[in-house]
């Protein structure tokens, strides 16, 4: 007895075309419930508190949570100081801002935190033209996929950007900071730190994979900030460092092709707003439950523990007397 198979191609194609709707639909389910996690579980700055009057410094303020903090600062009626290194898009974001927070005291400042001169420049200005800084966020950062780059001063450009650069401009606005304390110093670190290590006799990994480096110069930053808040204890200036989160943000575009499309989907589906990215930087810049509080690592507006061994404070001392060397710190600069 012979059983005809009712299976037919077109049978086929219709439940290919089911079970490819079926995969879809549970994979934007997928991303859907991330999605509302990631919503209820954001950390929120809740503190209404009004900055006017006070002067406050974001660096990379163009673009990214760097706009969203510096947007915030201005809504607060703050003096806000955008430090970029691109005017152009810097100009626009300064008369965004200004026409949704109505605060005409947003100033725009050329800042190319690669190139020492640059932030010897920018420090100088800010010296002269300001009375205080209660202030100073390090927002900015930058992070190559492939392409090695060293700067005019010979620094592996990643690490120029986002650790020395920011480490001398530090120093150079130091004595304002303590001029105007109680104030503050903002680090935009990143929990990728977790995937790094420094390695103290090659601080300037010129050879290194600048992908890597990027981890690598947020593992720096810790170091810095730990070594920092050590440092300015008793001055009534206090830093702590901060990871905003993954954020869709424009860092991610110096991944190239074809690298970039996954990375896209990954992004858009699962990573902050720059709004949503910007409220710890915002939390630590004005919230009052942070008064005082120095030397510590935020995520989502709460304190959050770091791993042991960049604890270590003898070797974060060692890699700050690297980094005084390594732009070039001269006796006349102020100190830390």
């Amino acid at each position: 007895m012979i059983i005809m198979s009712s299976w037919s191609p077109e049978l086929g194609l219709k439940v290919y075309g089911l079970a490819a709707s079926a995969l879809i639909g549970a994979l934007l389910f997928l991303i859907l419930l991330i999605r509302l996690f990631t919503y209820f579980t954001l950390g929120v700055c809740k503190s209404q508190k009004k900055m006017n009057g006070k002067v406050v410094i974001v660096t990379g303020a163009n673009s990214g949570i760097g706009k969203e903090t510096a947007m915030d600062m201005a809504r607060r009626g703050a003096r806000v100081i955008m430090a970029c290194r691109n005017l152009e898009s810097g100009s626009k974001v300064r008369s965004q801002i200004i026409l949704e927070t109505k605060n005409p005291n947003v100033i725009l400042m050329k800042l190319d935190l690669s190139n020492l001169n640059s932030v010897r420049e920018f420090a100088a200005e800010v010296n002269q033209s300001e009375k205080r800084l209660d202030v100073l966020i390090h927002n900015a950062g930058m992070a190559n996929t492939f392409s090695k780059q060293t700067t005019m001063d010979g620094l592996e450009i990643t690490m120029a950007t986002n650790q020395y650069g920011p480490f001398l401009l530090t120093h150079l606005l130091i004595d304002l900071l303590k001029k105007t304390a109680p104030s503050r110093i903002v680090i935009v670190a990143s929990e990728l730190y977790r995937f790094a290590k420094l390695n103290l006799d090659n601080p300037n990994p010129v050879n290194t994979l600048p992908a890597y480096l990027y981890y690598v110069s947020k593992y720096a930053n810790i170091m810095f900030t730990l070594e920092l808040a050590r440092r300015l204890k008793g001055t009534g200036v206090t830093a702590n460092c901060i990871h905003p989160g993954m954020i869709d943000s424009g860092i991610w575009r110096n991944v190239p092709f074809p690298l970039n499309l996954p990375l896209k989907l990954i992004v858009k589906g699962f990573f902050k707003s720059p709004k949503e990215g910007a409220q710890t930087t915002i939390y630590c810049a004005v919230s009052e439950e942070v008064e005082g509080i120095s030397g510590k690592y935020f995520l989502d507006c709460k304190e959050n523990g770091l791993s042991e061994g960049i604890q270590d404070m003898a070797k974060n001392k060692k890699y700050w007397e690297i980094c005084e060397e390594l732009v070039h710190l001269k006796a006349t600069d102020p100190k830390i």
